[in-house]
């Protein structure tokens, strides 16, 4: 397992749709593995693939709010089957927008159909910072950020900002 390298926007890879992965075995159960420990150290709550580069359903995230007690969950080809009517806000960030946050208004539970680590179809009802974390994350594999959800003007800004921070230091 190790530790990869967050794409930071603006990066041509973050706009692109993830493929479905075709079934999951060893290879998906490293890259899960290695977006986790990438998570991690971040740090970070949630992480899609294509955040390291790779366009494949995959997304790993981790809301526990204790140092020593880690709860991973993992997603992959997840499907958002249920949406309530009813919003709540919640200030997002995202690691492949450092630094950078807003509060983005979003349904307030979800119902979310997706193969778990070991290839089991699984049926989550989400609600509150879970259901906010998945929706955010598969935004991601439809190549959207939550800046994609603020006003031209605000968007634009810290998109100039994030190339200022890119062109003054090395990040991919």
């Amino acid at each position: 397992m190790s530790v990869k390298p967050i794409l930071i926007e603006p990066n041509k890879l973050l706009r692109k749709i993830s493929k479905p992965v075709k079934s999951v075995g060893d290879e998906e159960r490293r890259l899960m593995d290695d977006m986790l420990d990438t998570m991690y150290a971040a740090p970070g709550i949630g992480l899609a693939a294509i955040q390291i580069g790779v366009p494949k359903r995959i997304i790993v995230m981790d809301i526990s709010r204790e140092e020593n007690k880690k709860e991973p969950r993992y997603f992959v080809n997840p499907i958002i089957k249920n949406k309530n009517n009813e919003t709540s806000k919640y200030e997002e960030g995202c690691l492949s927008v450092p630094d950078q946050f807003a509060e983005i208004e979003r349904p307030n539970e979800c119902e979310v159909e997706y193969l778990d680590y070991n290839g089991k179809k699984q049926l989550l009802k989400a609600d509150g910072l879970l259901a906010t974390c998945i929706q955010h994350e598969m935004d991601h594999l439809e190549g959207i950020l939550f800046i994609d959800y603020l006003s031209k003007l605000k968007k634009s800004m810290i998109i100039k900002k994030l190339s200022k921070i890119k062109s003054n230091r090395i990040i991919v």
